[in-house]
């Protein structure tokens, strides 16, 4: 039990950044112990259910997310939908896992649930959660900089254009002044 227990807080900390523990605190995590943490737990949808699965679960979920294509985001959704029914805020929350890695505009939608439903979740996922929805909020400010950027660089080529036709312009309008000037 406290080798799930610690399998679970080593692998949320490594999700949140290790970097900010101190050294001496930290304590080593073997591939056999993950292997045999992981082992007891049977993934498929996580739940809310305070066990030892609680976070291994959530991550599963959060890695198949991000590697998923959206053929599977939508059989995942679906999955959901049928195995969480009874829960609002659990299924709400795993929605908003699997389409933090879909469009863009699925962004949107999973940064909503991320905010409506974060609270409910239990206090020792709450940290993987907004770990996640911060993550997501900076794609989506990244995204947003890309377009504004994307426009001004438009409407630089466009002004730049406009410059050129005018420089023609005003050349073509030296040129004649010049040619009337040589003319007696």
């Amino acid at each position: 039990m406290k080798v799930r227990i610690l399998f679970a807080c080593a692998a949320a900390l490594w999700m949140a950044g290790c970097e900010f523990l101190p050294e001496q605190g930290r304590a080593e995590v073997t591939e056999e112990e993950v292997v045999i943490a992981t082992a007891d737990c049977p993934g498929g949808v996580p739940t809310f259910e305070a066990d030892a699965c609680l976070l291994p679960d959530w991550i599963a979920l959060g890695l198949a997310s991000q590697r998923g294509d959206s053929d599977w985001r939508s059989a995942k959704l679906i999955e959901l939908e049928q195995a969480l029914a009874d829960n609002e805020d659990e299924r709400h929350l795993a929605h908003a896992i699997t389409l933090a890695w879909g469009s863009e505009r699925q962004w949107t939608q999973a940064a909503e649930l991320f905010e409506s439903h974060l609270g409910a979740a239990p206090e020792q996922l709450q940290p993987l959660l907004r770990y996640w929805r911060n993550e997501l909020e900076g794609r989506r400010a990244m995204s947003g900089r890309l377009t504004r950027t994307q426009g001004e660089l438009v409407a630089q080529r466009e002004e730049n254009e406009q410059l050129a036709e005018k420089l023609e312009a005003l050349t073509a309008i030296e040129q004649n002044i010049n040619l009337r000037q040589q003319s007696p």
